[in-house]
């Protein structure tokens, strides 16, 4: 299955690895340094044209990639539940 991320930009949800809350995880030093290499490394995609929410980390063919997206972590999530059609 995959999942929207946001604008045009789709990910198949067997890649997900975790999404996380913009708000509640930037405040710490770790996530930090985790979002400034990924954006050094050229694995960030801004997929927000409205205030970010969340970013969600991915991995596919061992390369990791992480999305800024406008939508809610709950929304994200939910739309990973298993049986949603």
């Amino acid at each position: 299955m995959y999942i929207h991320l946001g604008r045009d930009v789709v990910v198949r949800d067997h890649c997900i690895i975790g999404i996380f809350d913009l708000d509640k995880t930037t405040t710490g030093a770790v996530s930090r340094e985790f979002l400034s290499a990924a954006e050094k490394a050229n694995r960030v995609t801004n997929v927000s044209s409205e205030l970010p929410k969340s970013f969600v980390v991915t991995v596919e063919d061992t390369i990791q990639r992480v999305y800024i997206s406008p939508i809610s972590t709950a929304t994200l999530s939910e739309r990973l539940s298993p049986g949603r059609i």
